[in-house]
């Protein structure tokens, strides 16, 4: 199978190699760019996104650690056709599943990516058959989920044990919680 990475979308050359490719849909999983429009209209199905949220929740690069330093108990994968947003367009199909108590991002990742791969078939699968209805998202419901950082992960002890809980496993495997006592950095992998 050729493997095309291009550098860049902006300078029309992806464009073009996409034209002549002729996809009948575009899949985008984990891709941090924003598609132009040009290429968001290409494809006779159009681009299809596989996010690892239940959108409009969690928009954005780091939906999976978010939902477990929030909190969240449910999360899931949401297809959704792509539009000049990020992470705005209209949800084509939704799987949900519970996040484990002591679950971390990087064992809910790898249940996530099985069901996003399931999920992008099924929503494939559906839409040659025309058997979808997009349905707009709630913006009132929108929240975002920006790149973690390293300094995010540190642990703040005016926080209730279960948030500092939240972030120990949502800052698990990257990029560790950590607490700074007499002058060294401890990291934190677990907590209860």
């Amino acid at each position: 199978i050729p493997v095309y990475q291009p550098t860049t979308l902006r300078d029309g050359s992806a464009l073009e190699l996409l034209k002549q490719l002729n996809p009948e849909v575009i899949v985008v999983v984990a891709y941090g760019k924003i598609l132009p429009k040009e290429i968001l209209e290409l494809p006779k199905f159009g681009c299809i996104n596989g996010h690892a949220s239940l959108l409009p929740r969690h928009r954005g690069a780091s939906p999976i650690q978010w939902c477990i330093v929030c909190g969240d108990k449910t999360t899931g994968v949401t297809t959704m056709y792509m539009d000049e947003g990020m992470d705005t367009g209209d949800i084509l199909e939704i799987a949900k599943t519970k996040i484990g108590e002591n679950e971390t991002a990087g064992e809910l990742f790898g249940r996530l990516s099985l069901m996003g791969a399931e999920l992008i078939v099924s929503t494939i699968d559906k839409l040659s058959r025309g058997e979808l209805t997009p349905i707009p998202q709630n913006e009132s419901e929108a929240t975002l989920a920006p790149i973690i950082r390293k300094e995010m992960a540190i642990v703040d002890f005016e926080k209730s044990a279960d948030e500092i809980c939240n972030a120990v496993r949502g800052f698990n495997p990257w990029p560790i919680a950590y607490t700074i006592y007499g002058g060294k950095r401890f990291k934190i992998f677990s907590a209860k």
